[in-house]
């Protein structure tokens, strides 16, 4: 997955047109970690890109610029906007039903 930071945004705008999802992943996150893999299989089954936002380090802006407080969080832009948020929960992650609202955000016309 490729990974993008906080150049890649213009404020919460997203810098690329069309649909992606910007997973914002922490190397030291379990739940990250065991999270991406199930996201690259996502794009693979789309005309939609998906990208991990790299947060690891506490001090990248992207934590304070889009609210996050728990990792792994996934927001779908079109063409530069937010559409669809879906934030971690402590100590569990996102769940099955998360990314299943990830997939209909991104799939939708």
């Amino acid at each position: 997955m490729e990974r993008i930071g906080p150049e890649a945004f213009e404020g919460t705008r997203l810098r690329r047109p069309g649909i992606w999802a910007v997973a914002f992943l922490a190397d030291w996150c379990p739940f990250c970690r065991a999270f991406a893999p199930r996201l690259e299989e996502l794009a693979k089954r789309g005309p939609f890109q998906i990208v991990r936002a790299d947060v690891t380090q506490e001090e990248s802006p992207l934590w304070d610029r889009f609210g996050i407080e728990v990792v792994p969080t996934v927001v779908v832009f079109r063409d530069g906007v937010p559409t669809l948020r879906r934030d971690g929960r402590l100590g569990r992650g996102l769940s099955d039903a998360d990314l299943n609202a990830i997939e209909d955000a991104l799939t939708r016309s």
